[in-house]
């Protein structure tokens, strides 16, 4: 694996303390006491897998602070947050939301939040995004937030699925699981973790043989689109739509909350080309078979080149240090 090949022998780099994930968990109103019981128990899931992973971490909606509306805080610390850091920003919805056809939102305490309003405050983001909408009648969040650079991951796959979702629980539960290391690389991606919260999601509605009422979307390439967690064998997507229209997944496979101690310690800068090389390599993969094998490996040598220089550049800044 190329994220392996070039994590070898660059122990002795740590991130830049400025390349810090932050993770903003939005609890929104349960309204039964056994759903504020559940909500809390997935936001601390989050909380913990952030600690774990040393990134800042951030709850709304379960403590009260006079004057400030939840929604008023969510915005607020999103304007604060959308700066240029390398590292993702995290924005994960816990609760229930609703769709009336035209806007969907996600229901807070006080005034909710609009899928059109969370689009406009991501606006300014010149960070990597992460959003992960957890609540019934979500998809249209996906369509609304979605955008290159960033992966939106919702929980249904229409605004018209308003039944109470699982997702969110599986989710949380996943994002820090060993288990859920699709590809035993010591880490838990993002899509691994989508992947093994829908299949529990699928287990629970087959075992129960109850018709499933919320299906999982992803979307990581900017189309809006979306990509159902069954278009994948392993974590790679063997699907394609009737459009011709790419599938999710890679960027989303790059990314990990509680990251490998080989991850944690790559540079930045040498993490972000690696990440371009292997979306580049990728993509020639998918190529492969409309091409012309001259042109194929054409192609594809300057950029295994690149990651061989990017590689002997990485082991020299490593032995240089004291």
């Amino acid at each position: 694996m190329l994220t392996l090949w070039l994590s070898i022998g660059l122990g002795a780099f740590s991130a830049s303390p400025g390349d810090t994930s932050r993770v903003i968990v939005v609890v929104g109103a349960p309204g039964t006491p056994e759903y504020a019981s559940q909500f809390r128990a997935w936001a601390d899931l989050w909380k913990t897998a952030a600690s774990r992973g040393q990134a800042d971490a951030t709850t709304i909606g379960l403590d009260d602070h006079p004057g400030s509306t939840d929604r008023d805080r969510l915005k607020g610390l999103l304007a604060e947050a959308a700066g240029a850091a390398t590292a993702p920003l995290w924005i994960v919805l816990i609760g229930h939301g609703t769709f009336d056809g035209r806007a969907a939102k996600f229901n807070l305490r006080g005034p909710d939040v609009t899928d059109v309003e969370l689009a406009e405050w991501l606006g300014p983001a010149k960070r990597p995004v992460v959003v992960i909408d957890c609540t019934s009648a979500s998809a249209p969040f996906l369509n609304r937030v979605s955008a290159p650079g960033r992966v939106v991951i919702t929980a249904t796959r229409s605004g018209r699925e308003i039944n109470y979702a699982r997702f969110g629980q599986y989710l949380a539960e996943s994002i820090a699981d060993p288990r859920a290391d699709l590809d035993k690389d010591g880490q838990v991606s993002l899509l691994e973790a989508f992947l093994s919260a829908s299949h529990r999601v699928e287990d629970y509605y087959r075992t129960r043989s109850q018709l499933a009422s919320e299906h999982a979307l992803l979307d990581d390439n900017g189309d809006r689109l979306g990509t159902p967690p069954d278009w994948f064998r392993g974590v790679r997507a063997t699907r394609r739509a009737k459009d011709g229209a790419s599938p999710d997944g890679l960027r989303a496979h790059q990314i990990h909350l509680v990251p490998s101690e080989r991850e944690r310690k790559l540079p930045p800068d040498v993490r972000r080309r690696r990440d371009e090389l292997e979306l580049s390599l990728a993509s020639l993969r998918d190529q492969k078979a409309r091409m012309k094998e001259d042109e194929y490996y054409r192609r594809i040598e300057p950029i295994l080149l690149e990651l061989g220089r990017l590689y002997q550049q990485a082991e020299g800044r490593r032995e240089s240090q004291p």
